[in-house]
């Protein structure tokens, strides 16, 4: 009887496994023929697993969180009371901040401004623009991954770094008028958006870039970024009040920093999927020729170097 018990089995094993193979067979020839149709797919995600997207987006949301945040603090310090009282409106409106969360953050960067200053110092204040600078470091790295350029090849002026932070504070001070629609409503604020953050990521590449890059080849990827943190800024309208009053209540201000660090690191992921992909269409032949781009280095990508 165990023969005959055994023959069912092995019949159903063999049929499982010629299942698979034909199931194997089938994926590999509709993945020949999406990189035949579709090449730009193949090209995408071989410039994905060049960059290392989720490793440099990490890395530059740490960078922002432990340098660029307490540089918002030193320069609310610093400023003027108008200055940082818009600088205030334009983070609660960036993260539509209400209850605890925006009681938090009044209290945050409306301490005494002379006990802040004297706690800083000036030399303490350089010290954390100085170190600020790394997030403009970890933002040209990314750059220059998504363009395949080795770092061998550029030498950035040094002043590219702090240029680049004090163009970010400044950005990050109209946000409130900017994010209202100067007071229209959200049929100009959404394109008022896109428009800025749009010139914001395009003279950002070319910054970081040294001008390796023309500013024609790094539309795409300023357009994608543009739309990309657009769209997350209105999803952490909605988001982020609720998340960041609920880490409060449950957690305290600890709750408040994971909930900040999480999403930066959503954000820098979306930056960096958006360059890279923004690189990528640029150097498509139906781009590259009306966009005057470079021709990417294949091997060098492939290859993750």
């Amino acid at each position: 009887m165990q023969p005959e018990r055994k023959a069912p089995a092995v019949g159903r094993l063999t049929r499982w496994r010629e299942r698979s193979r034909d199931l194997t067979a089938t994926a590999k020839r509709y993945a020949q023929r999406t990189e035949s149709r579709f090449p730009v797919i193949t090209q995408l995600v071989a410039r994905m697993v060049s960059v290392n997207i989720f490793d440099s987006a990490t890395r530059l949301a740490a960078q922002c969180f432990l340098t660029a945040v307490p540089l918002l603090f030193v320069f609310a310090s610093f400023a003027p009371d108008g200055v940082s009282q818009q600088l205030v409106k334009s983070i609660r409106t960036v993260f539509g901040l209400t209850g605890p969360a925006n009681a938090q953050l009044e209290a945050v960067f409306r301490p005494s401004s002379s006990d802040l200053q004297q706690a800083t110092g000036v030399v303490g204040a350089l010290m954390v623009l100085l170190a600020a600078t790394a997030v403009s470091r970890a933002m040209q790295r990314l750059c220059k991954r998504a363009w395949g350029i080795p770092r061998v090849k550029t030498k950035t002026a040094v002043w590219r770094w702090p240029a680049w932070i004090a163009v970010w504070l400044g950005f990050m001070l109209f946000q409130e008028p900017v994010r209202q629609g100067f007071g229209v409503g959200l049929w100009l604020a959404v394109p008022a958006t896109v428009l800025t953050q749009t010139l914001l990521w395009w003279w950002t590449q070319h910054l970081l870039l040294g001008g390796l890059i023309g500013w024609g080849p790094l539309l795409p990827g300023a357009l994608l970024t543009a739309a990309a943190t657009t769209l997350l800024s209105i999803g952490a309208r909605f988001y982020m009040p609720r998340a960041l009053n609920r880490a409060l209540a449950e957690y305290g201000s600890v709750g408040s920093v994971f909930v900040l660090l999480s999403w930066l690191i959503v954000v820098c992921v979306a930056v960096a999927i958006a360059i890279s992909a923004g690189a990528v269409l640029a150097q498509e032949p139906f781009l590259a020729r009306r966009l005057g781009s470079p021709l990417p280095d294949l091997d060098r990508i492939a290859g993750g170097r």
